[in-house]
């Protein structure tokens, strides 16, 4: 793939528009349409503020910032999108409006175009099985912000024809990102190996063992995470990120891995949704005074070593499912939200006989199948290996 491939993105929200900066910026001419009429020259409005600022910073020049706007054509009917070789939405999550989206690209696109879906919670093949040629279809999941996260998730459709998911690898590494293969299931790599992350960090909270002050203080001073899990749900917006947990939980058949928290639930409903409503775990009002943690040592590291671990397992299960490689477990991980490890290597050094005496530790004294060791961390151990 070349930058004379002809690319549309469809829904001019924050993920698109972005989205399309990033096609932009590799040499692409790019057509941005939304169904909104509004949306489109308001998302070019805010690319030009976004260059402006980069040009002032000496980041970009005057006339290269001027070249990628020029690239960026607005598009007010879908019909306009017909000469494009590669198409992505971004659209709201919805599985019948994108099937519809789709089948109705399908008739106006080329045989031989792509059709791509930023989808971060529905399933790829059955949004390609609206059309007539799924093979053509696939997921490109990127990270907010587009511009600036790495990672890219490529999910090929059971049907996705092996030459498309390479060449949208290729493509992906001209547009400066890092791509990770990915198979096509509930919540891909990082949504679905990142659920422990917000959940046991809950857990321990209902259960009274710390505060979420003193849990997110465990995770960054002695994991090493940039973010606590309390903070950075309110930095995702508490209502995204139930909806995703409920999302996965489902597509999961209601594994009690993945099940949501009722605290979770009564932030939504409260309207505490994080830093965009001004409260959520914690207050951002103007002169809101932040609680201290405890400095209790060992119980920050008890607390890390509790979640670390179900993240660690969910990793492995991932590796044994056979959702991704090794490698691109870890490069998700670290690239897509920025974990200081990869979580298999992380396991290595933890070690694995101590990652599964924890969790085994935790299933039996809790009885829940949510603690379940992965069958490959067991035969591990058994075996005495080690991922690296």
């Amino acid at each position: 793939m070349d930058k004379s491939i002809k690319v549309a993105v469809i829904g001019a929200g924050t993920m698109g528009t972005g989205i399309a900066q990033l096609a932009a910026q590799a040499g692409h001419a790019v057509k941005l349409f939304d169904a909104c009429a509004d949306a489109v020259p308001k998302a070019l409005g805010g690319l030009e503020k976004t260059f402006g600022k980069l040009v002032e910073k000496g980041k970009l020049t005057t006339d290269a910032a001027r070249t990628i706007l020029g690239r960026l054509v607005p598009s007010a009917d879908l019909k306009d999108l017909a000469g494009s070789d590669l198409v992505i939405e971004a659209i709201v999550e919805d599985l019948p409006v994108k099937k519809k989206l789709f089948a109705d690209l399908e008739a106006l696109l080329p045989k031989d175009a792509l059709l791509a879906t930023n989808t971060s919670s529905l399933s790829v093949t059955a949004i390609a099985g609206a059309c007539a040629r799924p093979e053509r279809v696939i997921g490109l999941h990127f990270f907010n912000p587009a511009p600036l996260l790495p990672l890219v998730e490529v999910v090929p459709g059971i049907v996705t024809d092996a030459s498309v998911a390479a060449d949208s690898m290729e493509l992906m590494r001209t547009w400066g990102k890092t791509p990770v293969i990915c198979k096509d299931t509930p919540g891909f790599i990082v949504n679905r190996v990142a659920r422990p992350f917000y959940g046991e960090a809950i857990r321990i909270y209902e259960e009274g063992l710390a505060d979420m002050v003193t849990i997110d203080h465990a995770m960054k001073s002695i994991g090493g995470f940039k973010m606590g899990p309390f903070e950075l749900m309110d930095l995702i917006g508490n209502d995204i990120n139930f909806a995703v947990t409920k999302s996965v939980f489902e597509a999961f058949f209601f594994d009690p891995r993945y099940r949501p928290s009722i605290t979770q639930q009564r932030q939504v409903e409260s309207g505490r949704l994080g830093r965009k409503s001004g409260r959520g775990y914690f207050d951002y009002a103007e002169g809101a005074v932040a609680a201290s943690p405890s400095a209790d040592q060992e119980l920050l590291r008890d607390i890390l070593s509790r979640i670390l671990v179900m993240l660690i397992n969910e990793a492995v299960e991932a590796l044994h499912l056979g959702i991704a490689s090794r490698d691109d477990l870890d490069l998700a991980m670290t690239k897509g939200v920025n974990y200081p490890k990869g979580l298999l290597k992380w396991a290595d050094e933890k070690g694995l006989d101590l990652c599964l005496a924890t969790l085994d530790g935790l299933q039996a004294e809790y009885g829940e199948d949510r603690y379940r060791p992965s069958p490959l961390l067991r035969r591990m151990v058994r075996e005495r290996r080690t991922f690296y």
